[in-house]
């Protein structure tokens, strides 16, 4: 049922670049192609849950530095079969920021995105089929703690306080985000 849920969902996102545009016909074909596409152990790549978190008060934007990969990243990861992708966004940001009180802005796609996960500890090569949703910290007084996963956890106010290569993805997700707290949190 939710392999359906997913595919409706990714029809009716509106990619707004050429990246997004093809990355969308890409993971139509790939979800209609691998009857085990949520499960890590398709070699050839699998799709993974992650959000964007935004503060309370939507000022900020939460990322973490990824530990295998050593980049500053939305937090996420492995659907593990799940195949509701919002839920593994929601258990992978609890996980990854140690937030409790997490709400999910909307049902609908955020972002998506491929990349190519490099090589690691013997595991091949293989792609992220990345679907997104945007979250909202919803305890203003709550604090965040690093995972096993991360190096350092950190909420930024602006793109030009992260590292040049932080990459397309994060500067659009910024953008997005910012466009829907000016119209739904009234900051950023």
């Amino acid at each position: 049922m939710h392999r359906e849920n997913l595919r409706n969902k990714l029809e009716r996102y509106n990619s707004i670049d050429e990246q997004e545009i093809v990355d969308k016909a890409k993971m139509l074909k790939f979800l209609k192609s691998y009857k085990d596409c949520f499960e890590r152990s398709l070699s050839v790549g699998h799709f993974t849950g992650s959000c964007w978190i935004v503060s309370y008060d939507g000022t900020k934007f939460l990322l973490t530095l990824h530990k295998k990969i050593g980049r500053w990243l939305q937090l996420g990861g492995h659907a593990d079969g799940d195949s509701d992708l919002t839920q593994v966004s929601l258990k992978e940001a609890h996980e990854e920021s140690g937030l409790e009180h997490i709400e999910l802005l909307s049902e609908e796609i955020f972002d998506i995105g491929i990349h190519l996960i490099p090589e690691y500890l013997g595991i091949p090569a293989h792609y992220h089929y990345d679907v997104r949703f945007l979250l909202r910290a919803s305890d203003p007084r709550e604090h965040i703690q690093i995972s096993d996963e991360s190096d350092d956890l950190r909420w930024f106010e602006k793109v030009s306080d992260l590292p040049q290569d932080s990459g397309i993805n994060i500067s659009r997700m910024f953008e997005k985000g910012k466009k829907y707290c000016n119209f739904d949190c009234g900051r950023f």
